[in-house]
């Protein structure tokens, strides 16, 4: 049995005031081969809880006989898949139709209900290696910090602590004319309780990025159809730009903010707000955050190539922003490995004397960022007071986090990759 999800009809709405509208009251703004490879191991030993691994063994067993048969796909490398568990992709080369196909998993919720979950990175090598998930060791730092959600295993299902209501209606609404960002109004389609994270922890201390896509109270936003009897689920991907290369595909699956979480298609998850630590991006920090940037100010127009940013997503009826990312998941690298899905939100602005001199373009990397940044054309988002990151070009963290596990990068590396239909 098959259902398919659409995307609510966005209406009027009374003003949310998350993070991202509350720093903009505050004033004006004044790659893999892109970012530099970290020196410094860090393992889940290294930090978060220790591990059990009688109980992991078990644990991870009883999730990969809840998978269905058919849990991986077969790609070439090209198409340079880092998901493992991923069981098919499509329309890669159309930004706004591109997809994954995931295996999807059944749980219980916090009071016996029955609900539907995707796995996409462990904090543990060889829990990664056999849940066909990405490894992001930097997940062992959310554990026990407040951010997290402690998980028990019954009769062979996670049971969660936390739930997902997903039946609030999406609104997003511009800004006053010539700034559309912040919005005036932003209401996520999908809203999170107190205790519920992403970032679970097992009883064995394994930590994995889990997200309920299913329940009774509907889909997740970017939840494109579900088949219950395939145990699969068909999501929508994002794309981005990392290392000079387009279609760098994501998922989102929550964040710590309304506004974020409204404008990416995600569920609202306030405990992620507890989650160290913003504006530490450095393999040697204790964070569980990787630091990104998406743009709040830049060029619109559905046609426009050099169309990016959140006031775009605003306008251009909800295209995706085409955020900035540092590096690729690495699953092969058990030591200095720097990935995490959970992004910490540096957002950069075009300045006026760059949008008057007709400098506005499309950001395409890291190195590009911080040429900009260098060349002051950029500056951090109006009201950003968090901690100046020089990972992220020396620009301030917003408090904000988005959970954005990455699928896939096709073409990377290609000096024009194919330009499709992008709606």
């Amino acid at each position: 049995m098959s259902t398919t999800h659409r995307t609510p009809v966005l209406g009027l709405c009374c003003l949310v005031a998350g993070g991202l509208l509350v720093a903009a009251a505050n004033g004006a703004a004044a790659s893999s081969s892109d970012r530099r490879s970290p020196t410094t191991a860090v393992t889940a030993a290294s930090s978060g809880p220790s591990v059990d691994r009688r109980l992991a063994a078990r644990e991870i067993r009883t999730l990969r006989d809840s998978r269905p048969d058919r849990d991986r796909g077969r790609f070439t490398s090209e198409q340079n898949v880092f998901l493992p568990s991923t069981i098919a992709l499509a329309d890669l080369e159309s930004p706004g139709l591109a997809n994954a196909t995931l295996p999807l998993y059944t749980g219980t919720g916090p009071s016996g209900e029955r609900v539907h979950y995707i796995l996409t990175e462990a904090s543990d090598y060889t829990a990664a290696r056999r849940l066909g998930v990405n490894y992001a060791p930097k997940l062992a730092n959310g554990a026990g910090t407040g951010g997290d959600q402690q998980v028990t295993v019954e009769r062979g299902r996670l049971r969660f602590k936390g739930a997902v209501d997903f039946s609030p209606e999406r609104v997003l609404t511009a800004g006053p004319a010539g700034s559309p960002f912040p919005p005036a109004a932003a209401q996520p389609g999908a809203v999170a309780d107190g205790e519920w994270s992403s970032l679970v922890v097992l009883p064995s201390g394994i930590v994995l990025n889990a997200q309920v896509v299913a329940n009774a109270t509907g889909l997740h936003d970017r939840v494109i159809s579900v088949d219950h009897e395939a145990r699969t689920v068909q999501l929508q991907l994002l794309d981005g730009w990392q290392g000079g290369d387009r279609y760098y595909y994501h998922l989102v699956t929550d964040s710590s903010d309304p506004v974020a979480a409204t404008i990416e298609l995600g569920v609202y998850a306030p405990r992620l707000a507890k989650l160290p630590a913003f504006g530490r991006s450095e393999p040697t920090d204790d964070s569980a955050l990787l630091g990104f940037s998406p743009t709040a100010n830049g060029e619109t127009g559905a046609g426009n190539p050099d169309r990016q940013g959140l006031n775009s997503t605003i306008v251009d009826d909800d295209r995706d922003p085409v955020n900035v990312f540092p590096l690729d998941p690495d699953n092969r690298a058990r030591k200095d490995n720097n990935y995490s899905p959970l992004w910490d939100a540096h957002v950069s602005m075009w300045t006026d004397a760059a949008i008057a001199a007709g400098q506005r373009r499309v950001i395409t990397g890291f190195d590009d960022l911080e040429q900009l940044v260098d060349a002051g054309l950029l500056g951090s988002f109006a009201g950003s007071t968090g901690r100046a990151n020089e990972f992220v070009g020396g620009l301030r963290a917003t408090g904000i986090i988005i959970n954005c596990p990455v699928i896939a990068q096709p073409f990377e590396g290609q000096d024009r990759a194919p330009q499709g239909p992008r709606y």
